[in-house]
């Protein structure tokens, strides 16, 4: 009997390589393989990307640090905090400051949207993905092909879209008319602002959700009712848990650009809504205020760098323990 260690014993894929046919990399001490390309190939596609994603990142909050001009719009290159205090502190024209809380309760307003989205997206998504993901495989490509449908068409025409369903001539209102409740104020107004933005939003809470739900073995959900679990006790602690890694993957993708939206709260909202998106616009057009506006978009920044790792430590553990009932 020949041992595990001996000379027949298998040896690895690198050691089959001849010594004359491996090429070292620069940036690493292992061989490459014959006929495959060396890190140095990749630095031109890297330093696009850097120069495409960080480079305009890089550029706004440099402009959150400088000055304004005195007219016009653009930057002075000279280091200056008055952009963030501005945040908070207003001054009048004799010099002296006070607190001002309006451009912090615009902040409050994107959280308090952006949450009301999210949890809304991610309590119907669960219910859609679930019962798409108890159909015959036929049937869920098909509704997997129907969830995605919205992105064939431009975000802007479908808000048009909800601006003639919402409007008084639309049919909802016409709806409310025939059973004797009369008219509603329904478009212009910050409830169509959320229609829209939950509209827009829940493909990307299904997708995720589906995709964590699809791989599910529900015969354990039979073996837990076997055994003789509650309906809630089964919800709580198998499904929920296996649809984990889509809820909170269903929250970055849901809260993060919902934080930040500017069609909705412009078009349905009727500009009575304003959000961090139309504030930032505003600064960069009308008041032509670009520190500020460039603030504003770092403060976005940090919120999405935020919740972007906080979303990947989560899944990781979701993970690892949905991956158990597996």
């Amino acid at each position: 009997m020949i041992g595990a260690a001996g000379p027949s014993a298998e040896k690895p894929d690198s050691a089959r390589i001849p010594e004359s046919s491996r090429r070292r990399s620069a940036f690493s001490h292992r061989p490459v393989r014959p006929g495959m390309l060396g890190h140095w190939y990749a630095v031109p596609s890297v330093i696009i990307g850097l120069l495409f994603t960080l480079g305009p990142v890089g550029v706004i909050v440099a402009f959150s640090f400088m000055s304004q001009p005195d007219s016009g719009g653009g930057v002075v290159f000279r280091f200056s905090t008055m952009a963030y205090e501005k945040l908070i502190y207003r001054e009048d024209f004799s010099g002296n400051r006070f607190l001002d809380a309006r451009y912090l309760e615009v902040c409050w307003t994107s959280l308090f949207q952006a949450l009301v989205t999210t949890v809304t997206c991610i309590v119907l998504s669960f219910f859609i993905a679930l019962w798409m993901s108890l159909q015959k495989p036929r049937t869920q490509r098909t509704l997997v092909l129907l969830v995605t449908i919205p992105f064939w068409t431009n975000l802007i025409v479908r808000t048009y879209a909800w601006m003639l369903i919402l409007n008084e001539n639309g049919p909802v209102n016409a709806l409310l008319r025939a059973v004797g409740l009369g008219s509603r104020q329904l478009l212009y107004t910050s409830s169509a602002s959320l229609i829209g933005l939950i509209f827009t939003f829940l493909p990307f809470a299904i997708l995720p959700m589906y995709s964590a739900l699809s791989g599910f073995d529900f015969r354990l959900v039979e073996a837990a009712f076997d055994l003789g679990a509650r309906k809630i006790t089964v919800m709580r602690r198998i499904i929920l848990r296996a649809a984990r890694p889509g809820v909170v993957s269903a929250i970055a993708l849901c809260f993060i650009p919902a934080f930040g939206s500017y069609v909705q709260p412009v078009l349905l909202g009727g500009g009575k809504v304003l959000m961090m998106g139309n504030l930032i616009a505003s600064q960069f057009a009308e008041a032509r205020n670009w520190p500020f506006g460039a603030a504003l978009s770092t403060i976005i920044l940090v919120v999405t760098l935020v919740c972007g790792l906080a979303a990947t430590v989560l899944g990781g553990k979701a993970s690892r323990k949905a991956g158990q009932l597996m």
